[in-house]
């Protein structure tokens, strides 16, 4: 996140010369306090209270409840080359609208879990690690009119996201023949409930990290370790829900980045699949830095694909791109991976 957002305090000429006034840009102080039924008490343990006890907004809280800007530009740089390669990728192989959209979509996504929606839930999460960003009740539009939070927040939300608009405008400009299709919103939303109200017992949002080599011990670390390749953000939690019917979500993290940064540049199968085999490996998180047992998400599916890309040759033409082969055996066998019999289209 730039400065101007990031510090609590920022000077401005005044008539009387420079003043050090607050940053309207860092939090926004309530006025008055919510109350829980217009902030649910959702919240993570690492700080040690519920969310709407915070007389402000906060990002990737301590266990004081103070906003750690530094962390959260760590954590955003970590994932940077990752957003790199999907939104190019988004942009320039989904020519279909819906799963395109959003990560609910369930029909056949031609092997592609890319959505512009998985991008922007990463912004949530990166930049709200347990603060009111990564809380789908008090984020966005979502939130009710008293907690008027929302107007600082959804601001780094929709500059740091890649511009969600811009990017939908880009898609647009390639794909100008598609339509678009109504969906039915299965999650709900903070004024629309899908059957069940959220309260103290709701599931956080949770991050899948997957690394090239062996974790490290520390969860804490996991966010900016140098073996990350990168972390998918699930914002809606209701995968957590041992009555969970919701349709499956999806979405993906590029790879050949952490290889090549890595040393591996001959990306051939007969190179890259024992390697991703042994050294493949992730954890659950959850936005509070507790890890989660991968037991706790029954339905998560992991596979490999790959492709083989023809570069460019102008500045106005796409790279071509092969058929994409799915290399089950990286994953099959491990917690979280694929089965032999699991359908991947």
């Amino acid at each position: 996140m730039p400065p101007e957002v990031s510090q609590p305090t920022i000077f401005i000429n005044a008539p009387n010369g420079t003043s050090e006034v607050r940053n309207p840009l860092y939090t926004y102080a309530f006025h008055p306090l919510p109350s829980s039924p217009d902030f649910p008490p959702l919240g993570g343990s690492n700080y040690g209270t519920s969310i709407n006890t915070f007389r402000n907004t906060v990002r990737y809280p301590d266990a004081n409840g103070q906003s750690q800007p530094d962390l959260v530009n760590k954590q955003l740089q970590a994932n940077a080359a990752s957003f790199h390669t999907l939104t190019y990728q988004l942009i320039t192989q989904q020519p279909d609208y819906a799963p395109f959209s959003n990560v609910g979509y369930s029909d056949s996504r031609g092997g592609r879990y890319n959505s512009i929606e998985n991008m922007h839930n990463g912004i949530h999460m990166f930049v709200g690690n347990g603060g009111h960003m990564s809380n789908i009740p008090v984020r966005d539009n979502q939130m009710p009119p008293v907690a008027n939070g929302r107007e600082i927040d959804t601001r780094v939300d929709h500059v740091l996201s890649y511009n969600v608009d811009r990017l939908f405008a880009l898609w647009q400009a390639v794909y100008p023949e598609v339509n678009f299709s109504p969906q039915v919103n299965h999650a709900g939303t903070y004024t629309n409930d899908p059957g069940k109200s959220e309260d103290s017992n709701t599931p956080s949002p949770f991050f899948v990290h997957f690394f090239l080599g062996s974790p490290p011990v520390d969860p804490a670390s996991w966010s900016f370790d140098p073996s990350l390749i990168g972390s998918h953000s699930v914002i809606d939690a209701s995968l957590l829900r041992s009555t969970n019917s919701a349709p499956p979500m999806y979405g993906q993290i590029p790879l050949n980045h952490a290889l090549l940064d890595a040393g591996h540049a001959d990306l051939a199968p007969e190179k890259i699949v024992p390697l991703l085999t042994s050294g493949l490996n992730w954890r659950l998180q959850g936005t509070d830095d507790s890890p989660l047992n991968l037991s706790a998400v029954p339905s998560l599916k992991i596979h490999v694909v790959a492709q083989v890309v023809k570069p460019r040759v102008a500045e106005d033409e796409f790279p071509e791109y092969g058929q994409l082969v799915v290399y089950k055996e990286i994953t099959q066998g491990k917690d979280g991976g694929v089965g032999s019999d699991d359908d991947v289209d």
